[in-house]
């Protein structure tokens, strides 16, 4: 699973931005997720293979935001 971490750098109306950008979420996942992010400091944003979740992680770096690779389980 791919997880983004609460930063004190990026705007939550940005995170939600990106979270809809990439992962084409509408703006209430989005928001719902930003809220995760920023109330319990991380949220689970994606899940998939392993190539998949390295991809997400990238592309979400190339953004700014804090995101790490976690095996689900």
């Amino acid at each position: 699973m791919t997880i983004v971490w609460n930063d004190p750098v990026n705007l939550m109306s940005y995170v939600t931005y990106v979270f809809q950008s990439v992962f084409g979420y509408a703006r209430e996942k989005a928001e719902k997720l930003m809220l995760d992010v920023h109330q319990k400091g991380r949220a689970v944003v994606s899940s998939g293979t392993r190539e998949e979740m390295e991809r997400d992680v990238q592309t979400l770096h190339s953004y700014g935001l804090w995101a790490t690779l976690q095996k689900d389980g």
